[in-house]
């Protein structure tokens, strides 16, 4: 664990590190929070932009990460992204730079983004129907998606991906909509099982689409086709849509049902600076106390490839005795 790169007692090797920049967001979605929304992170818990930068610099410089995805929260409402994302943009080796967003205002920030050095960005959108939408996520803005995902494509933050979660007896039916969306305007369509990361602790298996079930919806009107492409470390299960020139991909990612702990390749910091080894882990790795008492950047490293050291074989969602992580998915990067 001296030096080196991000290894576990498993043999994984963490070379993709999530940031999340904000636990706050301006959608309520049901499966995330509380339509009241959340007590946010007071400002001094917060990293600030240069303190980011630097824990990024680690991470590419001394511990072999070579993708970093910017999420929150909501990414794009953290007033210095564009100049996190330069200064990530400037690092050698140059990491690939991404960004999961809900893509409200990507209109008018896509093209300033792509200029900065962000490669591509994953935009959530669970359904293509206006009332639906706003039952989702509270708030009135399909129209404001779907002009961020068009201005991404314009801007050249490709392949523009779209993640959708679907829910029994609210959207289930929309699987081959949104696939035909997708394929329509040449965006890659994933979809992800629904994770107990809800603040309200309400998560329901029962309630929850399997990646067996929307394939077999899918394919009541499509073609699916072993992809001939390998995954590696890559969460989702992906297909070839048969008639499809050049060949489009749909993926699920089955993270409750058809989990890939054993080639999981991630690390993940929170915007109040910890590090924690999976999204399901109980505890966390301080680095902003330390970054603050004036640790050089050989003992955050040393801190951090403790941290990752410690990773499980498998998140337990399985488990009888699963503990669902204190913080929600907006607070931890999900």
């Amino acid at each position: 664990m001296g030096t080196g790169p991000l290894v576990d007692r498993f043999g994984r090797v963490a070379t993709d590190l999530r940031v999340s920049l904000t636990d706050k967001c301006n959608l309520r979605c049901t499966y995330c929070m509380p339509a009241e929304g959340l007590p946010w992170l007071a400002g001094p818990d917060l990293l600030s932009d240069d303190e980011v930068v630097r824990l990024v610099r680690v991470a590419v410089e001394q511990l072999g990460v070579t993708e970093v995805r910017f999420t929150g929260g909501e990414p794009l409402i953290r007033p210095g992204l564009t100049g996190i994302v330069a200064a990530a943009a400037a690092l050698s080796p140059r990491p690939q730079l991404s960004l999961t967003t809900n893509g409200i205002g990507l209109d008018r920030l896509a093209g300033t983004l792509r200029a900065a050095g962000l490669d591509r960005v994953n935009v959530s959108l669970d359904t293509l129907q206006p009332d639906r939408f706003t039952t989702l996520t509270r708030r009135p803005r399909l129209t404001d998606v779907l002009a961020g995902l068009a201005a991404a494509t314009v801007a050249g933050l490709t392949p523009v991906k779209i993640n959708s979660v679907l829910m029994r007896g609210i959207n289930d039916d929309e699987a081959p909509a949104l696939l035909r969306f997708a394929l329509d305007h040449g965006y890659e369509l994933r979809f992800i099982e629904q994770m107990p990361l809800d603040a309200q602790h309400g998560w329901d298996r029962s309630t929850m689409v399997t990646a067996e079930e929307i394939l077999a919806t899918l394919r009541q009107e499509f073609t699916l086709l072993d992809d001939p492409v390998q995954r590696g470390a890559a969460p989702a299960e992906t297909w070839v849509v048969a008639g499809t020139e050049p060949a489009a991909r749909v993926g699920v990612v089955g993270s409750v049902t058809r989990p890939f702990c054993g080639n999981c390749d991630r690390t993940r910091l929170t915007a109040d600076g910890q590090v924690r080894n999976c999204l399901f882990a109980t505890e966390e790795a301080d680095l902003r106390t330390a970054l603050r008492a004036g640790a050089d950047d050989a003992e955050l490293a040393r801190r951090w490839r403790t941290a990752m050291w410690g990773k499980r074989a498998g998140h337990g969602i399985d488990d009888p005795n699963f503990l669902q992580p204190a913080r929600s998915m907006s607070a931890i990067g999900g």
